[in-house]
């Protein structure tokens, strides 16, 4: 994976059919000095061919758009895209669509009525720690954890090293790859090949992946 730069400013794209919604979010970006918005488009397909010339770090991506809309379009991000991160923007907070987002590929869910500062910090924590989680994001998964029937023949029988569990164990508990280094006295690098070695073991894609992985084997207690 690659590893953010830290001291340059996270280029921003935006894909939204409103242009009043873009500008309301461009300018409330422009005050902040580590993140540019490089690139808009008003829809998915529009988005993509703009990502052939642009480069973003993060990706803020609506649901609702013609001609191609955020549901087609993610997919085809994470395809030639992978280490881009993605922020679903939506009207609405349905769980099942959250839980299905995160699950083939969002790094985090936000709510078009989120204020400037909190689509900042999902900007952020994406671009240097690869999810931002919200109450609307971890309900949804924890509902869609509930609702599901389990997988007929789904792999119980994985096994995982005690420093494996407890990095899980502190993923879920939506620590740092820092906090989790220094909790378990081992170098952020090693943090992120254990996460990607858990990924391979267990056939998680994503972050959510995991989280549901780790629920599901009573690794971690649904509240």
């Amino acid at each position: 994976m690659k590893r953010p730069d830290l001291n340059q400013a996270i280029k921003v794209a935006i894909a939204d059919d409103h242009a009043l919604f873009r500008a309301g979010v461009k300018t409330a970006l422009a005050v902040k000095k580590d993140v540019e918005l490089i690139a808009e488009a008003d829809n998915g397909m529009q988005l993509l061919n703009l990502l052939k010339h642009v480069e973003p770090d993060v990706i803020l991506l609506d649901i609702q758009m013609p001609i191609m809309d955020g549901i087609q379009t993610l997919p085809e991000i994470r395809k030639d895209h992978p280490n881009v991160k993605v922020i679903i923007l939506s009207m609405h907070n349905d769980h099942s669509m959250i839980s299905k987002l995160m699950e083939i590929g969002a790094n985090s869910y936000l709510t078009k009525n989120s204020d400037s500062e909190t689509i900042y910090q999902a900007i952020k924590t994406c671009y240097e720690q690869e999810f931002f989680f919200n109450e609307l994001t971890n309900k949804a998964l924890l509902t869609g954890l509930r609702t599901r029937r389990p997988e007929i023949g789904a792999p119980q029988d994985i096994n995982l090293t005690e420093k494996e569990l407890t990095v899980l164990k502190l993923m879920c508990e939506e620590k740092t790859t820092k906090e989790i280094a220094d909790i378990v006295d081992i170098s952020p690098r090693t943090v992120e090949a254990i996460r990607d070695k858990l990924k391979t073991k267990t056939g998680a894609k994503s972050m959510a992946g995991l989280v549901m992985y780790a629920v599901k084997n009573g690794i971690i207690v649904q509240q």
